[in-house]
């Protein structure tokens, strides 16, 4: 079996990678093992220095790592060089916290008692195209700061990206087997999570992969922790700066050529300014650029694959039979999808409640704040929400009832390597990034002294 990396803008084969057989496969869980047995006595200076050159390795070498995740997956070359540099940044915030974050932990008893944070083992790894290296570092970084080895099986349009990551690895001197890439296919994922030498098992991608990975970790009776899809609300209140919140929704649904878990996808405006900030929101998605992610001007890409772009468009036809108003765009050639907005989508439209990974964004009207609370919440998915208003007591307060992982106020939906990030609902379980996120993969041991 081969996996080919075909560029979606150009549609050319770029990469040819064979699967591992399963002789291979063992081999390679049989050096994490024993890398595992090596890495866990190092210390955190150890570890820090190393992670520290690979960040600087990483930064060094943006341009050519930012060239080969445009190439493989599609993204503008500058999203590609960003993702590089936010990687990077996130390792050095490992490298500096991570001894901080996992000290030993005393409690006030009668006698001495303490929690200590001991590394599990390896963690066994199931990434996606989207962010091929941001997704991976911001599992990896943390995951190996603390003491375990880590198992990357990354998608299979992406494995140019995967190979990279794991040089970057040795050539910052980390040993043979702390962080290994293995091509493979799907029916090989259950080995692998089987295996007595995978403790752990994390996953960034679709309710569906989600869900069968997390039944296959509980089969086994491995810790899981997984990061699914998302369909963000991004709530508009009578009271918001529309202009902003209009440029904002441009940028949060169309970067990346909307393919992000973590982005706007419901836009939920109150009926008072629906209108104007429809008018807004379009003017901004018609200024975008769409063409080739190498040329410069560019600021929206192809969708990485074919079948990806077919889907969206069947999601788009059927949104519309159902109601909804084209407003703009909607436009296909091959992967190259037109950034498109559409209004008037009720809760029970296939725009709503699928969750549209491509430039598609949709309009829904709400009543007021309240109407608009419960609208957004009526969704399977929870990862990410906006809300918009110049009343920021009242948005505050409106926050604290979204059922979501992640709400912003008045900004972006991002991920940021201070902050605890991850969903609810459909949208997963466990968080990465932050204190917390070092954490999930750690044997939380208490130990009682008399």
């Amino acid at each position: 079996m081969i996996f080919k990396s075909i560029n979606p803008f150009s549609q050319l084969t770029i990469g040819e990678y064979e699967v591992l057989t399963n002789a291979q496969l063992n081999q390679k869980l049989q050096l994490s093992e024993q890398a595992f047995k090596n890495w866990k006595q190092t210390t955190f200076k150890q570890r820090a220095d190393m992670m520290l050159r690979l960040a600087s390795i990483l930064r060094e070498k943006k341009l050519e790592l930012g060239l080969l995740i445009t190439n493989e997956m599609g993204k503008v070359l500058s999203e590609s060089i960003s993702e590089v540099e936010k990687s990077a940044g996130n390792c050095d915030f490992y490298a500096q916290n991570a001894e901080q974050f996992l000290k030993d932990e005393y409690y006030n008893t009668p006698f001495k008692s303490m929690s200590v944070y001991d590394p599990m083992g390896a963690v066994f790894a199931i990434m996606p195209w989207n962010y091929p290296f941001w997704q991976v570092l911001r599992y990896a970084a943390p995951a190996i700061m603390a003491g375990n080895v880590t198992l990357l099986k990354h998608a299979s349009n992406v494995i140019g990206c995967a190979k990279a990551i794991e040089n970057v690895f040795l050539e910052a001197g980390f040993p043979e087997g702390v962080f290994q890439q293995i091509t493979i296919e799907i029916p090989q994922i259950e080995s692998v999570i089987a295996s007595n030498i995978v403790q752990g098992v994390t996953l960034t991608g679709s309710e569906m992969a989600g869900s069968s990975v997390a039944s296959l970790a509980g089969k086994h009776i491995k810790k899981s922790v997984m990061e699914l899809g998302g369909s963000d609300a991004f709530i508009v209140l009578n009271d918001a700066n529309l202009e902003n919140a209009a440029t904002i929704a441009a940028q949060s649904r169309m970067l990346n050529a909307g393919q992000a878990c973590i982005c706007a996808k419901r836009f939920i405006v109150t009926e008072k300014v629906a209108d104007e900030f429809t008018a807004l929101f379009s003017q901004k998605i018609k200024s975008l650029h769409q063409g080739n992610p190498l040329q410069e001007g560019i600021n929206m890409g192809p969708l990485a694959r074919l079948d990806l772009a077919e889907k969206l468009a069947i999601q788009l036809e059927k949104s519309l039979l159902q109601g909804a108003k084209l407003i703009v765009g909607g436009e296909r050639d091959d992967c190259n999808f037109k950034p498109t907005l559409i209004d008037f989508v009720d809760t029970n439209n296939i725009a709503f409640q699928e969750e549209t990974f491509g430039p598609l964004a949709t309009i829904t009207r709400a009543k007021d704040a309240h109407d608009a609370v419960n609208i957004a919440n009526n969704h399977r998915y929870g990862l990410g929400a906006a809300i918009w208003s110049d009343d920021r007591k009242n948005a505050y307060l409106l926050a604290r009832k979204i059922e979501a992982g992640n709400v912003f106020v008045n900004s972006l939906v991002r991920s940021d390597s201070r902050i605890p990030f991850g969903g609810v609902k459909k949208s997963g379980y466990g968080r990465e990034l932050g204190a917390i996120g070092i954490k999930e993969f750690m044997n939380v041991k208490s130990l009682i002294i008399e």
